[in-house]
């Protein structure tokens, strides 16, 4: 995984835990191309090698804005041509998102608008400030979500108010967003990456390949039928069976202390 990045910014708590900030404030943290190269190299990176990361927190710079979507100066003039392979760019980064062997928790800390609300629906779960806003404001201007907005928001709020939110572009707040099932929970602005990095910290307590496995059969369950999915999951589960984990987790349990595991 590189760590030589220019508009994101890295860092690692604990042994398990990777905070990622989106640190283009000046610019309401809005995906520029190199944003966008960023973002895939990094989550790319954690789907071939996790370096031990168990879990990491999405989030943004400042207090007012998570991403305002993509950059739109940038975008200014850009021939068609130029259009469609920085989307292309940004269509790897989404996919490498979601494919991310890692539990990505967004910690929403402001404005979530177009590019910036399908980030936080590409995540695993979202926690939000209160004065969080979100948008998919895409048909204002002449297209329309184009970072699986179309896919991921219908399956987190259903169909129907889905195309209410897309087709009008229009915003919603926070607590709407909780209310509709986009957000897990509400946070004060100042506690908010408190909150998510307690959850995160949790999550790299557990077993690393027990959390990558579940993670793989929660994502199939949202695409296939019942019984193929329940398939999925006992080759996911077998795969534990004759790790390490699993034997210190259980020997632990009997010998009532905290369990360490290693990822083997």
């Amino acid at each position: 995984m590189r760590d030589n990045f220019e508009t994101i910014q890295l860092e690692r708590k604990g042994d398990h835990l990777l905070i990622v900030t989106l640190n283009r404030p000046k610019a309401g943290n809005s995906m520029n191309t190199l944003m966008g190269e960023e973002l895939r190299d990094l989550w790319s990176g954690l789907y071939c090698d996790q370096e031990d990361v168990r879990c990491a927190v999405l989030t943004g710079a400042g207090d007012r804005i998570f991403c305002a979507g993509a950059d739109l100066k940038e975008r200014n003039g850009m021939t068609d041509a130029q259009w469609m392979a920085q989307h292309a760019l940004f269509e790897q980064m989404i996919m490498a998102l979601m494919d991310c062997p890692v539990p990505v928790i967004a910690a929403i800390n402001g404005a979530s608008y177009a590019g910036g609300f399908e980030m936080t629906l590409g995540c695993d779960f979202v926690y939000a400030s209160k004065t969080a806003r979100f948008a998919l404001t895409e048909v204002t201007l002449g297209i329309m979500p184009g970072a699986c907005g179309t896919q991921n928001l219908p399956r987190a709020v259903g169909v129907r108010r889905a195309k209410e939110i897309i087709l009008t572009g229009e915003p919603i707040s926070a607590e709407q967003a909780y209310e509709y099932g986009i957000v897990n929970k509400l946070c004060e602005p100042g506690s908010l990456l408190e909150d998510a990095l307690a959850t995160a910290q949790k999550i790299c307590d557990n077993a690393p390949i027990s959390i990558r496995q579940a993670k793989k059969s929660m994502s199939m369950s949202q695409n296939i039928d019942l019984k193929s999915g329940y398939m999925f999951e006992l080759e996911a589960y077998n795969r534990m069976v004759t790790t390490e984990d699993r034997v210190e987790g259980i020997l632990a349990y009997n010998e009532k202390r905290k369990a360490q595991f290693k990822g083997k």
